[in-house]
Formats: C-alpha cells, structure tokens, sequence
C-alpha cells in the first residue's frame, strides 16, 4: 500500500511542476494478488489486505498452483472466494460490458465470469499424449497444460493485462484510483507541500506508543511466566535430588546393616554350615 501510493505522490508531483513535459509514469495499474488454494475461502488477512490494495489499485484476484484442485474444487473454491469479495465489498477490477460491439461485450463477460483466476505455472515444456510440446506440469495421470483454458485461465489473464484491456486497466487508474488520491492530497495539504509521513503524523506516533506499550506488557508477562516456570522446575529438582540423595544414603545404611550382620554370624567374617 506504501508502495502504491508512493508511486502516485512522485507522479503528482511532477505534475505540479511548472514543466510537465517528460513526466514518467510509475504508477501501479494493476495487482495480482494470488490467493492460496488451501482452506475453505479467504482468510481474514486476506480480506483485510484485498480491502486496502482493492481501494487504490486495480486489483486482480488469482488462485496460485490451481492444478492442485480438482476441476469440481476449483469451481466450488471460486464460488466461495467472490462470494466473500461481494460480501466485503472488495473493489476488484473488471472490465466494462457495455460496448457496442457485442463480441466485445461476450469477452469481457467471459473475464469476469472466470474470476478469481486459476493459474497453473510453469516455465518447462512437456511433451501430451498426441506428441504437442507445451508448457505445462507432467503427472502420472496426463499433462496440466499453462496455455489450455479447459486446464486453468492463464490466457485470460494474460490477454486481460497485455493484449485487450491494458489502456482500460491505465484509464482506470488515471480517472478512479490516481484521481481519488489526488483529491485527497489538494484537501489535506497546501499546493506544492510535501506529504506527511507516517513519523511525523500525531495518530501514527499514538499508534505505535500503544503498540510499544502492549508489546512491552506482553514482554514483562512472558517474562514473569517464564521465571514461575523456572523456579519450578529449581523446585522439582531440588526435590529430586532431596530424595535421590535420601535413597543413597539408605543404600548404605542397609549395606552397613548388611555388613554388620555378616559379620555377628560368624568368626572372621564367614558363616558355618552345620
């Protein structure tokens, strides 16, 4: 999220410079952000992550290592996760269904019917069954291929980042993403003034004197935990050892006791058969 908005403060900057000619742009237009195949549907982190980045960046949700779920899984698992997405109101990208241009229209409504996006990676070529070399997983039950879309939906995200929507994925950005930003920055800072860092920012520093302060309770907590545990187990083997030392010198009352009576029963130390 730094990141992300650090981009967008060096390119509103150049803008406010009275030369704008040569302005480069590093801003972020898109984030994919793969989500486990593990588990029953996001997990809380993954909520509040997809949240934060969704809100300032066009973000693009994709399942990593896919060929890891069954193709009734993975249907299941998508089902769950824009479920979640919808629920939380996360702000994903997807592409513009109006249009003109009804083959235009159907594309984009494949892209967004096949979100999250399962990917299968793989920079190594393996050869199928009909003697093809792709790209693709080999197993002892066939070949998962990267570039087939009954396998996963590696071409979508592809053709959606580099082929079909790249200047819809920039436009996004410049008008809703970089926009918002930049009216936020005019309403809280005078033109021309550098951003407030978190260090310098009251809340922040508020923020993290709580956190010192807990994280130094816990510390102590753990501390005073730690040294009961110690002196219980001094204790215990201070026990131990009492009763070790006890039972040793039993033995050797018993064998003095042993040794005495050996040598009462009989002279020199010896017992006499009658």
């Amino acid at each position: 999220v730094d990141f992300i908005e650090n981009q967008y403060e060096q390119y509103l900057r150049q803008e406010q410079q009275p030369v704008r000619k040569g302005i480069v742009d590093m801003r972020v237009h898109a984030c994919l952000y793969f989500i486990r195949p593990n588990g029953h549907t996001l997990k809380p982190l993954d909520v509040r992550a997809m949240k934060a980045i969704g809100a300032r960046v066009n973000l693009i949700p994709v399942i990593a290592k896919a060929d890891t779920l069954s193709p009734a899984a993975l249907r299941q698992f998508k089902k769950r996760v824009m479920d979640v997405i919808d629920a939380q109101s996360i702000r994903i990208y997807q592409p513009p269904i109006e249009s003109e241009d009804e083959h235009s229209m159907q594309r984009n409504r494949d892209i967004i019917s096949a979100m999250p996006f399962a990917i299968i990676g793989s920079d190594k070529e393996v050869r199928t069954e009909d003697g093809r070399l792709v790209k693709g997983r080999l197993y002892p039950w066939g070949v998962a291929e990267v570039e087939n879309d009954q396998h996963c939906d590696f071409k979508k995200l592809r053709s959606l980042l580099i082929r079909t929507h790249m200047l819809d994925l920039i436009s996004t950005t410049e008008e809703f993403h970089y926009d918002k930003y930049r009216i936020t920055q005019m309403k809280t800072r005078k033109f021309g003034e550098p951003k407030l860092k978190k260090a310098d920012n009251k809340k922040f520093r508020e923020e993290e004197d709580n956190l010192r302060a807990r994280f130094t309770e816990k510390v102590k907590l753990e501390e005073n935990r730690f040294r009961q545990w110690e002196q219980r187990l001094i204790a215990e083997r201070d026990r131990l050892n009492k009763d070790l030392e006890q039972e040793h010198n039993l033995v050797k009352q018993l064998e003095s006791e042993i040794e005495a009576l050996s040598n009462s029963g009989s002279p020199n130390g010896k017992f006499f058969r009658k």
